[in-house]
């Protein structure tokens, strides 16, 4: 008899254990998972004349940073400063100041470039696009990070005659790998640390992180646990990443790129110390309070040539990264308040 009343209790007590599971299950998936719009699924269009030349364009630099510079790092000074001039002049030649960044690292100078198209409306308030350009020692970094560096060039070309209602900053980044990775030499920490203390009004920063490596094979897309219960296997997308507390930022950041992009997308806003969250120069804003997401290909969790010398821009799928890139440059627009470009491809 005590059995048998052990046994009913049980099952009287299961609902509730259940239930509260249940519920955290579906407000976390409500505050972290879900996001607005939807994805895109197909089919492919070719490519239109407009996203045609901004793929010449992104393969241009990809190859200068990559094939004709290389290794750019303090290991390789003189390279890392052959590719801070490089995207000094590209940044001029589209009709930006830049300013240059200096600080000291294993004593030597180095440099974060910043150009920025100043808002009508509200300059004070800024939206900081960012990449960093140097490399893991000993590799070319083609889409570790030449492609991220890519993209904001070209945002930065396309927002070059537009009038933002929000300023707009564009920053490319030094020393983002190991061994300055989240360390006090990390070029977007510096950057951030004397943000905050000039008291700039950073409404949001957008980290562009390895975003040219695509695939539709089962299982070709990994993930920390336990999202891998959560998204796609195929690693075919564009992952948008925040933490919890940039959740509305990331939310309308995937908004606006699934309005605009004809390209697969996923987003998450969870907690920072998961493998992967933070793994790029968003965490440097987050430290200083200001709201921040990542867009990437995810990295290592799909690209097979991820911090190696093979990482060079044959491995690339170019037509896929364009598409990406076309969207990302429309969110942007969106996110600074620009009115979005004529005879654009969408």
């Amino acid at each position: 008899m005590r059995h048998s009343r052990k046994k009913r209790s049980s099952r009287l007590l299961l609902p509730g254990f259940v239930i509260p599971v249940l519920l955290a299950a579906g407000a976390a998936w409500w505050t972290m998972i879900r996001m607005p719009a939807s994805s895109f699924d197909g089919p492919w269009s070719p490519l239109s004349e407009n996203e045609a030349r901004l793929m010449s364009e992104l393969e241009r630099d990809i190859r200068t940073l990559a094939e004709d510079i290389g290794d750019r790092n303090v290991f390789a000074h003189e390279n890392y400063l052959a590719a801070a001039d490089f995207i000094e002049e590209s940044l001029r030649e589209a009709g930006y100041e830049v300013a240059r960044q200096a600080f000291e690292t294993e004593g030597r100078r180095v440099y974060n470039l910043e150009a920025q198209r100043r808002g009508s409306a509200d300059p004070e308030r800024i939206l900081v696009l960012g990449a960093h350009y140097d490399s893991v020692a000993g590799t070319p970094a083609a889409n570790d990070n030449a492609t991220g560096v890519a993209a904001l060039l070209a945002t930065a070309r396309d927002l070059a005659e537009a009038e933002p209602e929000l300023t707009v900053r564009f920053v490319a980044f030094a020393n983002e790998e190991p061994p300055f990775f989240q360390t006090e030499k990390m070029g977007s920490l510096v950057y951030a640390r004397e943000a905050r203390q000039r008291g700039d009004d950073i409404a949001g920063m957008i980290s562009l992180e390895t975003i040219g490596y695509y695939s539709d094979e089962p299982g070709s897309q990994r993930y920390p646990p336990p999202f891998q219960w959560i998204y796609p296997d195929r690693g075919n997308f564009l992952a948008f990443v925040a933490n919890v507390r940039s959740g509305g930022l990331v939310r309308e950041g995937i908004r606006a790129f699934r309005e605009h992009a004809k390209f697969p997308s996923e987003g998450a806003s969870v907690p920072g110390f998961i493998d992967g969250v933070g793994w790029s120069d968003h965490w440097a804003f987050w430290q200083e309070g200001y709201p921040a997401f990542m867009v990437t290909d995810t990295a290592l969790f799909r690209y097979p040539y991820y911090h190696t010398p093979r990482d060079t821009p044959d491995k690339l799928d170019f037509p896929r990264m364009t598409r990406a890139v076309d969207g990302l440059i429309a969110m942007t627009r969106e996110l600074a308040g620009a009115e979005a470009r004529s005879g654009a491809s969408r």
